[in-house]
């Protein structure tokens, strides 16, 4: 009977249900990573992904967890991940992470399950615009209607994610869209799509930066990706003129023997003060500079009126053969810029903790090949700087200014890059918003260093409220941007969710914690009270 019985399991294996060809669809588009937090809509998907061992689920318990994740798989990877949400409301608590990953140009496949058809129009308590809350923070929504189309509808998804330099794709699965019987598997191309720019726009941007009298070169996404940021110094070299990068980037490449980054300063006045003096900007795959904020009194636009801007590749483009072709009209290819950055590990100090001290132990500890995911907001803008010349490594910021995408982020590239370390700089505050990924690190021994910098208030927003003007705020304003009474236990919160954690309180003891964790494989967390 051997024989009749295995027949009988390839038959109803075969037999695939809408929700399985989905997860099948996503497997062969290489979508083998999905960041989750479900409810009864999402069961039969699901129980698919248990039937498809391929795939790694991951639980988030919080949807602002699984978007930020899969954010920060995207930036490392270069492929998409896909998160599993349920229904309006859980795509709702998602959304700022999702904000974050369209300014970061990143990948995702979102997967988020509705009410069967003929229950919708019910309006039972979950029921809500689905597709109305996707889109703001998507490229491409879509709601399954067929089961036996979800399989395509999947494949769309996945290459829509795939078109450069990265988009958001939510497809909305209706349960019984996902339980009816689905059709067969979709192949997908799964090579990022990207433009090309004809040799005459590069030709015609040589010119013009030649001929400029003070020229810069502003460049962004995958330019700065190592080689291409070297090639792109090579041709600076060449014209004699600076390279300069926005604040916030999805992914630096940096540290000694790279190209040192210079970033455009967030302060108004001194990014006023910095681009001033430029009477053309070459543009590749960033933007026109602007304030992060409006202000009284303040211009918005930081350029000058009469600042020209050659604006030759956007983040769509094929912005690596941009640069070569840049490279070879400008006649650039041998030169060794004088902008790579030497190895210069700065002296470790003893005592206070301060921002000065600490940039200075990560300048200094930083290993080769880490990962760091900087939402130090405060405290940490002059890390930067500071770790020009540490070991080589990856810098990763929040490019959409919605707090509480670092420990998800450093989540997602954890999980897309095992083997090296990651380390999270966090400010207090914004480490609240999704403090629930420290219990995914630590299911996952995610091997993750989250330095927790705890001045314990909203330090940035003390400093805003002078520059809108509000000079003597009082005891009511000062307590909206405080984190005491009462105080914050880093300690206790990160034990309390399997992450083993530590407080200090000077340098000694930080910089005896931080080489314990750096020679530890998993989580760990660092309270630092600055």
């Amino acid at each position: 009977h051997y024989p009749l019985r295995r027949q009988r399991q390839m038959c109803i294996r075969d037999s695939m249900n809408g929700a399985e060809s989905l997860v099948r669809t996503l497997l062969k588009g290489n979508v083998n990573v999905c960041f989750s937090n479900p409810g009864t809509s999402e069961m039969h998907f699901v129980g698919a992904l248990d039937a498809n061992h391929d795939m790694r689920s991951i639980l988030c318990l919080f949807e602002g967890g699984a978007t930020g994740a899969a954010d920060g798989y995207y930036r490392m990877k270069r492929s998409p991940a896909s998160t599993l949400l349920h229904l309006g409301p859980g795509l709702a608590n998602g959304l700022a992470n999702l904000h974050n990953a369209k300014k970061a140009n990143s990948g995702i496949v979102n997967i988020v399950g509705e009410h069967a058809i003929d229950h919708i129009k019910l309006n039972a308590p979950l029921t809500s615009d689905i597709e109305g809350i996707a889109r703001p923070v998507s490229h491409w929504v879509k709601t399954s209607i067929s089961s036996r189309d979800v399989a395509k509808d999947g494949a769309e998804a996945i290459a829509v994610s795939m078109k450069g330099p990265g988009q958001i794709a939510t497809l909305i699965l209706p349960g019984d869209t996902a339980w009816n019987e689905g059709g067969s598997v979709v192949n997908v191309n799964t090579l990022p799509t990207l433009n090309n720019v004809s040799t005459q726009k590069i030709e015609l941007a040589a010119k013009k930066l030649k001929e400029a009298k003070k020229p810069m070169i502003l460049i962004g996404g995958s330019a700065l990706e190592e080689n291409n940021f070297l090639n792109i110094a090579k041709v600076a070299e060449k014209i004699g003129c600076p390279i300069m990068t926005d604040w916030f980037n999805a992914r630096i490449d940096k540290g000694q023997g790279r190209i040192n980054a210079v970033r455009i300063p967030y302060v108004v006045d001194k990014a006023v003060s910095v681009l001033k003096e430029f009477d053309t900007i070459l543009i590749i795959g960033a933007r026109k500079p602007v304030a992060f904020f409006a202000y009284p009194n303040k211009p918005g636009i930081l350029t000058q009126e009469d600042t020209k801007f050659i604006e030759l590749a956007e983040l769509s483009d094929d912005i690596t053969n941009v640069i070569n072709s840049l490279t070879d009209i400008i006649g650039a290819n041998e030169i060794v810029p004088s902008t790579i950055s030497k190895p210069l590990l700065p002296e470790i100090p003893k005592g206070q903790i301060n921002t000065t001290t600490l940039g200075m132990v990560l300048g200094a500890l930083i290993p080769e090949n880490a990962i760091i995911v900087d939402e130090s907001v405060t405290t940490g803008r002059e890390f930067f700087a500071q770790t020009a010349g540490s070991r080589p490594h990856t810098w990763l910021n929040n490019c959409g200014g919605s707090i509480g995408f670092g420990l998800p982020l450093a989540t997602g590239v954890a999980v897309a890059c095992p083997d090296q370390k990651v380390i999270a700089l966090e400010g207090d505050g914004s480490a609240m918003y999704t403090v629930q990924s420290l219990w995914t690190m630590a299911r996952e021994n995610l091997d993750i260093i989250v330095l927790i910098f705890a001045n314990q208030s909203y330090k940035i927003l003390q400093g805003e409220l002078t520059n809108v003007g509000v000079l003597n705020p009082g005891k009511a304003a000062l307590e909206m941007l405080s984190l005491t009474n009462p105080s914050l236990n880093w300690v206790s919160l990160s034990k309390g969710m399997g992450v083993d954690a530590v407080r200090v309180e000077n340098i000694e003891n930080l910089v005896s914690s931080f080489k314990y964790a750096l020679n530890q494989k998993g989580p760990y967390l660092i309270e630092i009270m600055i």
